[in-house]
């Protein structure tokens, strides 16, 4: 895809070394259409993952405090931006790649490998905006047949059935997802993408790289800064709708924000 046409990328450099987060963000500089974030250490990261919901993430692996793979922990893999683990320190590679990491720059490192990684990423994030499309266009034209009014939960032996009209919004949690039903947490055992794809669009919309709403249970919107909001459920329980998903949810509303 040729730069003119590219959309932004919204890179964030986490590492608590201020001189190895500026090798990562002058070489960062020369690349074209990216947006640049940085956090000094795991818990800023967290939640800079969170109100940013950045496309690519170089994460440093020892950190004091929340190491990278704590940050992974935190956030869930599910939810994780693309990844390029960074460090000094070789023998982190194997449990990178299980956090399933794009790429592992290992300092120091040259140039020549850090624009290698960069055009990974790009075709990594064009593959992933192309399927994304595609699964939206799909579940559009079947969503009448695959819309799921119930949901199998199995719990300590029991199995019982869950109405999806009872949920108010949902949470990844790792790999699963976290319900939330009159106030009470449910642990269910699907990817929160997995189930975003089989609930009712018309009730149900993704807010943030972690959460989907019913937006019959939004209370009001309250702006935050750049372009994000806290949406108020009617529980009292607070969403951030990132501005990744800003879109999705003005479409929902018929009117923008």
């Amino acid at each position: 895809m040729p730069d003119a046409v590219r959309r932004t990328i919204t890179a964030l450099v986490v590492d608590d070394e201020a001189p190895a987060r500026r090798r990562v963000i002058d070489l960062l500089r020369r690349e074209s259409g990216v947006e640049i974030h940085e956090a000094s250490d795991g818990l800023l990261a967290v939640d800079a993952i969170e109100r940013l919901s950045p496309d690519l993430l170089f994460l440093d692996v020892q950190m004091p405090e929340l190491d990278g793979l704590g940050v992974v922990a935190t956030i869930g893999a599910d939810a994780m931006p693309l990844t390029v683990f960074v460090t000094a320190y070789d023998q982190h590679a194997i449990q990178a790649f299980e956090a399933n990491a794009l790429d592992y720059l290992l300092k120091p490192f040259s140039d020549e490998r850090f624009e290698a990684t960069m055009q990974r990423a790009r075709t990594r994030l064009e593959e992933r905006s192309s399927r994304s499309f595609g699964d939206r266009l799909e579940r559009l034209l079947t969503q009448d047949d695959r819309s799921l009014e119930r949901l199998v939960i199995k719990s300590g032996g029991s199995t019982r059935l869950l109405g999806t009209q009872a949920i108010e919004w949902v949470q990844a949690t790792g790999v699963y997802v976290t319900l939330h039903v009159g106030g009470r947490e449910v642990l269910h055992r699907m990817a929160l993408s997995e189930l975003e794809s089989k609930l009712d669009p018309k009730r149900f919309v993704r807010v943030h790289r972690s959460a989907i709403v019913n937006l019959e249970r939004i209370a009001r919107l309250e702006p935050l800064t750049h372009g994000e909001f806290d949406i108020l459920m009617a529980s009292g329980a607070r969403v951030r709708l990132s501005r990744t998903y800003r879109a999705h949810l003005e479409a929902r509303l018929g009117q923008s924000l």
